[in-house]
This record gives structure tokens, C-alpha cells and sequence, in this order.
């Protein structure tokens, strides 16, 4: 049952009642009544009075009287100015939560048949995943989550850069410094073992640097002509060209990175469908760089190189094939394109990316709708801002990075630290109070990473984030803990979770009925959006209300027990809805805090 739904269309009716005019759905524009005044939904007549040939005031008098007459669900209305104050019945808003209160997984779309794909971690497999790749992976995690509850058949993607002149100078460096070590006898995880020796590759490359500036080179000359990044690419070429000894070591060292990777990932809470390589994509598309030429989408230079001229969409020419033959990147991406669209015919394919990277989607999916690709229109780049420290920028190669195990380590230990502080794990087990930990821990990295538009550039602050008053994820966790007590003691004095009619309501518990009301819009938005901040915002404000709702009405404090029954079932329908939000970006909602 839709509250601004019914609103809408007695709107509609008096409109053409009165004044013979046909408003438009899409015209109508209701917002919340400001809290000094009463009523839960404001009409603003301003917009109106051309058609009603009266002032605003005496508009929204007139649509007041008629809704008041002709319609079930108005209890009164008041106004102000032009602005149409609506107080819904009782029976209304008990008929909303009943409503909520039979629907199987409420808020969620049916099946809609259409397939979609989402991109996301893409890490290279020199380093170990650092805080950058860990709004990377909850963003294309939750994105997945909230585009299967609009009803898509989601698949989720990994692309691994497991190949090029970046690993080879890892492998290098192994060779020359490793002495055999292994994640076993260094007791490192694989990709911070392999992340070490691309460390030292850095610092002994700077080494080789200085010297030859100090010899006399220009900097530019001495970065091109140092050993140690000749020999690695000397070899890549090995690489390329099959050497059986380099080859083995690559897979072997990658392997390694992997296994580390498996660890950080379940630990994240985030699964992937199809692994895509590469290793196993960087020689494709040059048959669609011919297939472009054929079409008259790309041209050939003198020296052979192929380009496509992207001015009209503002985006230069740009190069898809060397003169040599080889590959660019593009190359490779619109070759995978076709690739993943063989593999799954998608509606849409999102990539979860860095906004330093928006040149090169916007390049890509231009190419790929003027190739007439079935796809090209679904193509999606969820363009994320970078998340900073007060430390400064974070580089790889400069070992200066937030290790994304460290820090899911950090948060974990500083909630325990914060909970017994706290003295929230009373009755707990050693082993229930380590679930506790986690689950607060991961909880409020994913939040405060996902509660901000992905489009912003964001500042990172583990003790802000791990708080359990704010809007934080702490927050509404302990919120779904406390709903699950009440839940728990109803329960135990035999109380049903009905909603009965006939009993007058708290504009507490109203404010709490249109929120929960609202989560099916919010589930839409989110996923027009790609956006889970939509579904953070809302868990906090759902969690809030609820909270407002305890400290003003005793749930069980009431002679009238169909009161009660109500309250108990608000209460289990507004637990439901913040463990649904909280699934919907990956987190935990826990049932004991």
C-alpha cells in the first residue's frame, strides 16, 4: 500500500473536480510536514494558483476540504500559506504496517529477467589490497546486492592485472633479494610477500637513479637507462615470448597472491561469480580494431597505427592499435567487452573504477556504441573519489599504503576495545563476543566508507567511524540489537506482533510507518543511482526514528493491548527492514550487543 500513492490520486481527483484540470502524476511533488506543524505529508499549492485563479492560501484550503470529504484516509489538515498540511487517519497508517507486515521480503523487485554484470576489486598482483581497494570492493559488493533486490540477475566480476612491466619488477626483485623465501617460512601472507619485493624494486631502482644523475645523466635518461628496469623489461619480453623458467616463476609468485587474496576477501565479506584474467585478455580486440576499420569507426595512419576520432563526442582521437601491431589498453578492454557480453548477455555492465579512470570509459563505451555493440548502451562507469588519511596520499611502491588487512585488523581490536569499554558484552562467550568484534569492527569500516556518494572524494576516520551514537554503522547495529531484546522479552510475556485497528497512534510511530513505507523507493533509487549511500542514509534514519519512537512511547507500558501487539509488530517490521539495509551493503546485523 502506497501512502503518497493514494495522496497522489486524490490529488488528481480534486483537481479535476474543482478546477477541470488534468494534473499529471509525475507533476505532483509531496514533501514531509516540518516537524512545528502537524501532519506527516506538505502539498505545496504555490505552483497551482494559475489554475485554481485563486491565492495559494485559499487553494490548498479547497483541495484540504475535498480530500476531507472524499476520501478515507484524511484525518485533518491545516494550513499554512500556500502550503497543504496533511494528517493521515489511524486506520491509514495501521493499514500501511499490515500491509508491510505480509509481504515476503518486503521491498524487494520480482525477477525482472534482465542480466547484469559488476566489475569490481580488479587489483593488480604485485601488492596486497590497501584501504583505496576496500571502498572499491564494498561499492561493487553492495552495488550487486541492491541491483539483485531491483530485480536483476547479477553476476559479479573480478578483472586481475596479473601481467605486466609492474609484476615483473616484483618477480625481479624476488630473483635478485628472495633467497628462496616463501609465504611459509616468512610467515607472510603471499601478496604481502610479493608486496615486499615490489617495495624493494622501488628502492634500489632510486639507488640506480641517483647514481647516474650523479654521473652526469638528465633524470629522464637515467630512469630509462637503469638496470634494473631494463632487465625487467627485458623480462616481460621473456614473458611474452613463452620462457619457460619465467613463466613458471610468475605463476608460482601469482599463486601466492592469490591464496592471500582468498584470505582478504572473506574476511571483507566479498565473493566474486567469474575470475577474468589479464593474462588471458591483453591480446584481444584486434580483430574489433579490424572490424572498426571495416565499419569506418577507426582509421589508419601512415606508420599503420589505427585511431578512432572520438571529436564529436568530445573526447580527440584516440589510439586503438600501435603501428608494430601491438596492443593498448584500449585494445584489450573492447576485446574483453565482448568477451564478458558472450559469457553473460548483460542489460548493463557496471565497472566499479576510480574516477581517474574516466577518460578511458568514456573513450571505451563511445567506441563500443559506435561498433553498434547490443550492449553499448548498458555500459556504466561507477566512478568512485578517492579516500584520503590525514597522513597524506598513499603510493604502493613506497610501502606508504594502508595495508587493507591491517586496518580490518585495527577496526576489529578497536571495537573490542570500545565494547568492553562500554560493557556491552555481558553474558557473551569468548567465541560469541569475537563474532560481536567483527561484526561491529567490519561493520563500521563498510558503513562509513559506503555512507558517502561514491562520487565524492572522502577522508577516512576509523574512531569517528567505530562511535556508537552518529550516524555510524555501530549505531544502527546496537539499534537492530536493542529492537531484537524487545523482541526477545515480548516473546517471553506471550505478546503477539498483530496490528489491530481501531487504537490511536504517536506521531512517533507514524514517522516510523512512512519510513518503513519508503524503503521499496529507496531500493529504486539506490539502484538508479548505483549508489548504496541511499540505503546508509536510510538504515540511519530508520534507526533514529525507531530510537525517537522508544524514548517517547512504552512498548509494553499500556492498558490497551492491541497497542501493544502493534508496537511489537512496528518494532519487527522496522528490525527486518534495518537487517535487510545493512545486508544490502555487506554488513552484519546483530541480534545480541
Amino acid at each position: 500500500m502506497d501512502i503518497v500513492g493514494h495522496i497522489k490520486a486524490g490529488l488528481i481527483k480534486a483537481f479535476s473536480t474543482l478546477y477541470q484540470h488534468e494534473l499529471k502524476l509525475e507533476e505532483i511533488s509531496l514533501q514531509p510536514t516540518r516537524k512545528e506543524f502537524e501532519g506527516s505529508h506538505t502539498f505545496v499549492t504555490f505552483p497551482y494558483a494559475r489554475v485554481s485563479k485563486k491565492n495559494p492560501e485559499a487553494t490548498a484550503n479547497e483541495l484540504g476540504d475535498f480530500l476531507k470529504e472524499n476520501t478515507d484516509w484524511l484525518k485533518s489538515f491545516n494550513v499554512v500559506k500556500g502550503f497543504l498540511n496533511l494528517e493521515l487517519s489511524d486506520s491509514m497508517w495501521l493499514s500501511v504496517l499490515d500491509h508491510i507486515s505480509k509481504e515476503n521480503n518486503y521491498g524487494y523487485a520480482k525477477p525482472n529477467g534482465e542480466h547484469v554484470m559488476v566489475e569490481y576489486s580488479s587489483p593488480n598482483t604485485n601488492k596486497p589490497l590497501h584501504l583505496g581497494h576496500l571502498r572499491n570492493n564494498f561499492l561493487g559488493y553492495s552495488v550487486a546486492n541492491i541491483l539483485t533486490a531491483n530485480g536483476y540477475e547479477v553476476m559479479k566480476v573480478n578483472l586481475v592485472n596479473d601481467r605486466g612491466i609492474h609484476i615483473c619488477k616484483s618477480m625481479l626483485a624476488y630473483v635478485k633479494w628472495g633467497n628462496g623465501e616463501t609465504p611459509e617460512s616468512s610467515g607472510l601472507k603471499g601478496d604481502h610477500l610479493i608486496g615486499k619485493y615490489y617495495v624493494i624494486f622501488d628502492q634500489e631502482y632510486k639507488k640506480e637513479i641517483a647514481a647516474l644523475i650523479e654521473s652526469g645523466q638528465p633524470e629522464e635518461d637515467a630512469k630509462k637507462n637503469a638496470g634494473l628496469i631494463l632487465e625487467a623489461q627485458a623480462m616481460l619480453k621473456k614473458w611474452e615470448d613463452g620462457d619457460e623458467e619465467t613463466v613458471t616463476l610468475w605463476q608460482k609468485m601469482n599463486n601466492w597472491v592469490y591464496a592471500g587474496f582468498e584470505q582478504t576477501y572473506q574476511q571483507m565479506g566479498v565473493s566474486f561469480d567469474k575470475m577474468y584474467k589479464e593474462s588471458n585478455t591483453y591480446l584481444l580486440g584486434k580483430d574489433i580494431v579490424d572490424e572498426g576499420l571495416e565499419k569506418g569507426v577507426f582509421y589508419q595512419k601512415e606508420d599503420h597505427s589505427v585511431w578512432a576520432d572520438l571529436t564529436a563526442d568530445k573526447l580527440d582521437n584516440k589510439l586503438v592499435l600501435r603501428g608494430n601491431g601491438t596492443s593498448v589498453y584500449i585494445t584489450q578492454d573492447m576485446g574483453t567487452c565482448d568477451m564478458k557480453y558472450n559469457d553473460l548477455p548483460f542489460t548493463k555492465s557496471v565497472y566499479v573504477v576510480g574516477n581517474e579512470q574516466d577518460y578511458h570509459f568514456n573513450v571505451l563505451f563511445s567506441i563500443m556504441k559506435k561498433l553498434g555493440r547490443p550492449y553499448g548502451e548498458g555500459l556504466y562507469h561507477l566512478s568512485y573519489g578517492m579516500v584520503d588519511l590525514p597522513t597524506g596520499k598513499m603510493k604502493s611502491r613506497e610501502g606508504t599504503v594502508v595495508d587493507a588487512d591491517d586496518l580490518m585488523s585495527e577496526m576489529i581490536t578497536t571495537a573490542e576495545e570500545h565494547t568492553r569499554e562500554l560493557g556491552k558484552i555481558d553474558g557473551f562467550s569468548d567465541e560469541e563476543a569475537q563474532e560481536l568484534y567483527e561484526n561491529i569492527g567490519l561493520g563500521a569500516l563498510k558503513y562509513f566508507l559506503l555512507k558517502v556518494d561514491p562520487k565524492k572524494r572522502m577522508l577516512f576516520n576509523p574512531q569517528e567511524s567505530i562511535e556508537f551514537q552518529g550516524n555510524t554503522g555501530p549505531f544502527i547495529q546496537y539499534t537492530h540489537a536493542r529492537i531484537s531484546a524487545i523482541l526477545r522479552r515480548a516473546k517471553g510475556l506471550g505478546h503477539e506482533a498483530t496490528v489491530k485497528t481501531n487504537i490511536s497512534l504517536h506521531t512517533t510511530e507514524q514517522a516510523v510507518v512512512t519510513l518503513l513505507n519508503e524503503f521499496p523507493e529507496r531500493i529504486k533509487l539506490a539502484g538508479k543511482d548505483y549508489s548504496p549511500s541511499v540505503i546508509a542514509q536510510y538504515a540511519f534514519d530508520l534507526a533514529k526514528e525507531y530510537n525517537r519512537f522508544y524514548q517517547e512511547v512504552k512498548i509494553f507500558d499500556d492498558e490497551d493491548p492491541n497497542k501493544i501487539s502493534f508496537r511489537i509488530a512496528l518494532s519487527q517490521e522496522v528490525a527486518k527492514a534495518i537487517k535487510s539495509s545493512l545486508g544490502l551493503l555487506g554488513i552484519n546485523a546483530p541480534e545480541k550487543m
